[in-house]
């Protein structure tokens, strides 16, 4: 554990000196110098809106003592490799974030934009396509991470077919994380690198009751019952079921109660026998990740579960499992994360364009990574030092290249709200998961068409 933390130590010492003193590899055609700059005199000023817990200033955590480095850095550097640009923040909580984005997109108060949701924008003609910019500079989507493109691409009212309108920054995933030492109390074995249905129903049933160990009571499985239906979906994949097709409302079909997801609702049911009482008001996980833990596996975790692990030294403890994909297509689970956007409404396109092929650079990409351990979405990530000093980034971004593409469509909108509330009342024991399934088929199916009129 020492090692791994002095790796990631060192990492970050040897990034503080890359972001004073050197230049950012760009992924653009532009003439530049050995320091990066390039030769062009640029001008004017590309405001760009944020979503996070970004601060313009350096930072230090109260309780860790951790120091953060402030978006400062990034506006300095773009400056420096573009004489003559300014770059001025819009810095944003995630707090009504999609509410707040609206409104800068039709007034135009910025330039470049964080926009997970980019489908919903797109539709409204709010954000410039960007292909001609792509071809123009040819510039190498290959150094995405596979799929990442793809996942964000959207389609605006004129559009016949899925576009770029965005390129990813933020990546995401969900991962299935266990606790070694719960395994090994019961003697269980590890679980495989990517993991069945079956296999982790039939561990969590192993480890569920007094720990032979400790003593203590233990459960087997987790997951935050707000996402029960995102689990549900999963595991159909698993078994070979998709979630429908189609991208606009007009056009799309979906398999709410495919007999794959009806199988799919049953072993999430089951699982709950494995989990703590209150899971699907998420409670009962309040000891995962820590010294005390009593769960040992929760099957959908977000990457904020390094920082936490790294931060008490539990680091080796806690491992990582790939989830669920559709042994046809390859992929699943539904994609997130963050992409950036040009505004339509923007006066400075191009320094704009500029501005997002430098998020792009392994130098803007190893900021978020060092400073806010975000997932990084370059495949050169794998070869960083500070990637290699925590071993279960193998395995998220190996997830990060699996998800779902093109992401669910019925996720930003009422659909996904109807799966949720009937998969929560079959989970419940209010209906079967058959009824409750049909139920959502036919409510979702209504809705679809009510937007058509």
């Amino acid at each position: 554990m020492k090692k791994i933390i002095t790796l990631i130590l060192s990492a970050i010492l040897l990034m503080t000196t890359f972001l004073t003193g050197c230049g950012s590899k760009d992924n653009n055609d532009e003439q530049v110098n050995k320091d990066g700059v390039q030769d062009k005199q640029w001008s004017g000023t590309v405001k760009v809106q944020m979503i996070g817990e970004f601060k313009m200033q350096d930072s230090t955590d109260p309780v860790s003592g951790t120091k953060t480095k402030g978006v400062h850095v990034l506006k300095e550097e773009f400056e420096r490799t573009h004489p003559g640009a300014t770059v001025e923040f819009v810095l944003m909580g995630w707090d009504s974030y999609q509410q707040k984005t609206q409104a800068m997109l039709m007034s135009g108060e910025a330039d470049v934009y964080q926009v997970p949701g980019i489908s919903n924008f797109a539709s409204q003609d709010l954000l410039e396509p960007l292909a001609s910019y792509i071809e123009k500079d040819k510039y190498d989507l290959d150094a995405y991470i596979d799929g990442q493109i793809d996942g964000w691409k959207a389609m605006s009212s004129n559009d016949e077919n899925l576009e770029i309108y965005g390129l990813p920054v933020l990546g995401d995933t969900r991962v299935i994380v266990y606790d070694k030492k719960l395994f090994d109390d019961w003697g269980v074995e590890y679980l495989s690198e990517s993991p069945s249905i079956d296999e982790i129903l039939e561990k969590a049933k192993k480890m569920t009751g007094k720990n032979p160990v400790t003593g203590e009571q233990n459960f087997g499985i987790i997951f935050r019952g707000k996402y029960a239906s995102d689990v549900a979906m999963n595991i159909s994949e698993s078994l070979g079921g998709t979630w429908g097709s189609g991208f606009l409302w007009k056009d799309m079909k979906i398999n709410f109660n495919s007999k794959e997801m009806i199988q799919a609702l049953n072993y999430t049911k089951e699982a709950l026998n494995y989990a703590p009482r209150g899971i699907l008001s998420s409670q009962g996980s309040e000891l995962f990740l820590k010294e005390n833990n009593n769960i040992a596996m929760n099957i959908r975790t977000a990457p904020g579960f390094m920082k936490a692990i790294y931060s008490t030294g539990l680091g080796d403890r806690y491992d990582a499992a790939l989830l669920f994909v559709n042994p046809d297509k390859g992929m699943g689970q539904a994609f997130s994360g963050s992409p950036c956007s040009i505004g339509k409404a923007s006066e400075n396109k191009e320094l704009a364009w500029e501005y997002l092929k430098f998020t792009g650079s392994e130098y803007y990409q190893k900021y978020l990574w060092d400073e806010y351990m975000a997932l990084p979405v370059l495949k050169s990530a794998r070869e960083w030092e500070s990637i290699k000093a925590v071993p279960q980034m193998d395995v998220m971004l190996r997830s990060m290249s699996l998800l779902w593409t093109p992401r669910y469509p019925y996720r930003s909108g009422q659909p996904r709200y109807i799966l949720a509330t009937n998969v929560e009342k079959a989970l419940l024991g209010e209906m079967s998961p058959e009824e409750a399934l049909n139920n959502a088929q036919k409510e979702a199916e209504d809705w679809l068409k009510e937007q058509c009129k």
